[in-house]
């Protein structure tokens, strides 16, 4: 699962692969601002046939929660 949203978060917000790691926090670590994480929730939600609501993006911090969030969804 990783993987995968490795490739989002490449594709679609354009964050350097050796930035992404699991315990890499998206605003500080990886430049993700209020408006990449949204660009980055829709990704998902097309990538992965899910949806995000706001009340869960806002509580996103490192790309392990971005992980544990789609692995819960896709379950």
């Amino acid at each position: 699962m990783l993987d995968q949203i490795k490739e989002v978060l490449i594709n679609a917000i354009h964050v350097e692969e050796e930035k992404i790691k699991p315990e890499a926090k998206l605003r500080e670590d990886l430049d993700i601002d209020s408006l990449s994480a949204v660009e980055l929730a829709l990704e998902l939600e097309t990538s992965f046939d899910i949806r995000i609501e706001d009340e869960e993006l806002v509580k996103l911090i490192t790309v392990q929660d971005v992980v544990d969030i789609v692995e819960r969804k896709k379950a």
